[in-house]
């Protein structure tokens, strides 16, 4: 629904604009930088490559695969989406500014990290805790600062969502399967 306003030029989208024309430029500038910067990949990608080498170590050698794939589908369907929809920045004229690259990367590398941690942390809500904060903070950044409409960090937010759920239910069962299969092993030990 988010693209459909986006690319009719619906009300939602022209809402988008005005209520972004009240958030861009505001507050601290530097802060705003350093938020957005959150899902940049060069941020980004070093915080996933941790958490997936910890998982390798650990032996998560399938969720660990499942994780890399699905940031690698990032790319794979922002950059289409934002050469379609062809919308414009907030303060600039170029266009190819929804979805929100960052927003996706940060949701993305943030969420797989902690869908790959958790398992491994006495707290386990404090991974996907700090997933959130860093991608929300990813989405204030890039608004406050001018880089994205709203829209764009929402729709971000709407796919990779769908994308982390997916990955989710992919881990678990592999986890499973791991673990069933380690289990078999312990019964049989000529296996």
């Amino acid at each position: 629904m988010i693209t459909w306003q986006v690319v009719a030029d619906g009300p939602l989208r022209r809402l988008d604009e005005r209520v972004d024309h009240h958030l861009a430029g505001r507050g601290p500038q530097s802060l705003a930088q350093v938020l957005a910067d959150l899902g940049s990949m060069p941020v980004a990608l070093p915080v996933l490559a941790l958490a997936l080498g910890y998982a390798l170590w650990r032996g998560a050698r399938a969720t660990a695969l499942i994780a890399a794939l699905t940031m690698a589908l990032v790319p794979a369907l922002i950059v289409p989406l934002k050469t379609w929809t062809d919308r414009a920045g907030p303060l600039t004229s170029d266009t190819g500014y929804y979805p929100s690259g960052h927003t996706a990367t940060a949701m993305v590398a943030y969420g797989v990290s902690a869908l790959l941690l958790t398992s491994y942390v006495r707290r386990r809500w404090v991974p996907p805790v700090a997933a959130g904060v860093l991608t929300v903070a990813t989405g204030i950044g890039l608004v406050l600062h001018g880089y994205h409409w709203p829209l764009d960090v929402l729709a971000s937010g709407c796919l990779c969502g769908v994308l982390l759920i997916v990955s989710s239910m992919g881990m678990r069962r592999s986890s499973r399967r791991a673990a069933a299969s380690a289990a078999g092993k312990m019964k049989d030990p000529a296996a």
